[in-house]
């Protein structure tokens, strides 16, 4: 009885902060600006183009070339930033906005390793994560193990925030959908960059939440295995914005307004039902299997305000072989208390991979 009732209360503090961080006046709501026109039907035929058509024939990731500065450095471990123009193409590029032309990454590596004898795992922003620390914190104490950490800075956040945009709270519906592909493509060709310029031995992809999000995504479409490591995550966006917390943080009205300039008149059911439909797109059931399914663990809550069981449980049904772990707590509470679960997972996801054959 007792821990039915410290579930319901991590259930309940889920949706206190949502209350306060959502449904008060402090921020606008998400998508203020409506569904974004154009820019939304070009992403909806650009997503609907990422599903290869053989199984396991995935498009390469364009290289990169990182301009890098070291941060600090001590005897053990060398942080370092950097800065690439996104690998985008120009169509994506002219949807995006002029601040995320540019990503920026950080890059937390242990000193005096062969490359060839260290992982690395890249992590994906979660919503409302717009600086490297938080993720630097999760991946600092995995350096003992010789795992290095690489952190994006996600388009729309951060410094790659558009100027009217207020917070994490996108403007357009088109945003979100730009702002995944985006990191898609950022991600895969960082990784690409760590296996072929650097060197790393093995690699992994994590991410919270959103981050999770893409984190699969990126799992499932690299050409090679990596470790897929998505923590209190969803399988879809629709999850998100239609049954969990943030469905009250959605300008539902001016989504309303919007489709009625365009359109027809649509009641606000028939307007969710629209979302829901544009959001199916990041459907992460829909995604291939990853090449290494052993090597991917979800870390779900207990008791998730924001994300229900039944989403986790969908990933793992069309990803056999996946692993779920539960922990005891909400999505807020577990954020905040679970880190040293997320570093098992990643420890364990990592090691259920092969090193790489070294070409020396």
């Amino acid at each position: 009885m007792v821990t039915v009732n410290i579930g319901m209360l991590h259930y309940i503090l889920d949706h206190v902060y949502g209350a306060f961080v959502h449904r008060t006046k402090i921020t606008p709501p998400f998508f203020s600006r409506g569904w974004g026109g154009t820019k939304l039907e070009l992403l909806e035929r650009l997503i609907s183009q990422v599903f290869p058509e053989v199984e396991g024939q995935n498009w390469p990731p364009s290289l990169i070339q990182p301009i890098w500065r070291t941060v600090w450095e001590t005897q053990n471990a060398c942080l370092r930033e950097g800065v690439f123009r996104t690998p985008c193409d120009e169509q994506l590029l002219s949807a995006l906005p002029p601040e995320s032309h540019n990503a920026r990454v950080a890059f937390l590596v242990p000193k005096d390793v062969p490359p060839q004898k260290m992982a690395c795992v890249l992590h994906l922003a979660g919503t409302g994560d717009h600086t490297f620390e938080r993720r630097l914190r999760l991946g600092g104490p995995l350096l003992k193990q010789n795992i290095a950490t690489m952190v994006l800075e996600s388009p729309f956040y951060g410094q790659r925030r558009p100027m009217l945009q207020r917070g994490a709270k996108l403007l357009c519906v088109s945003d979100l959908l730009l702002l995944g592909r985006a990191t898609i493509e950022e991600a895969r060709s960082l990784l690409y960059w760590l296996d072929s310029e650097a060197g790393f031995g093995k690699m992994g992809v994590c991410g919270l939440s959103m981050g999770g999000v893409h984190a699969a995504m990126v799992g499932s479409l690299h050409p090679t295995p990596v470790a897929t490591l998505p923590f209190l995550s969803p399988h879809s966006a629709v999850v998100a914005f239609c049954e969990g917390i943030l469905k009250h943080a959605t300008a539902w009205e001016a989504l309303r307004e919007d489709l009625a300039a365009k359109e027809a008149a649509m009641t606000l059911e028939e307007v969710r039902e629209r979302m829901r439909n544009v959001l199916s797109l990041t459907d992460v059931t829909r995604f291939p299997i990853p090449k290494n399914p052993n090597a991917i663990i979800f870390v779900a809550a207990t008791d998730d305000g924001y994300i229900p069981k039944h989403s986790v449980l969908e990933l793992q049904k069309a990803w056999p072989g996946s692993e779920v772990r539960w922990v005891t707590g909400g999505h807020v509470s577990s954020f905040l208390l679970h880190n040293n679960e997320f570093r098992k997972a990643i420890v364990d996801g990592l090691n259920r991979l092969e090193w790489k054959e070294s070409s020396l």
